[in-house]
């Protein structure tokens, strides 16, 4: 989640987030707690990167990352 974030109202910076990892490629899903990518795990953490930076550059004040690795 990047934050501030306003329900059904995504600011610039979330909006930039996710259209930076778009266009690596991604199909970004954004829920009510935040948004999801899924991917090969060097190429997700590349992708967190980028979205990191494009974030920040955007205004977002405060950045939630959880990641779940599915070994399966």
């Amino acid at each position: 989640m990047i934050e501030p974030f306003e329900e059904d109202a995504p600011g610039p910076h979330v909006i930039a987030a996710v259209e930076a990892v778009r266009s690596l490629g991604f199909d970004p899903e954004m829920g009510p707690f935040g948004t999801s990518i899924h991917g090969d795990p060097v190429t997700v953490i590349a992708a967190l990167q980028v979205m990191l930076e494009t974030a920040r550059k955007a205004g977002a004040t405060r950045v939630s990352l959880q990641i779940e690795l599915d070994e399966s």
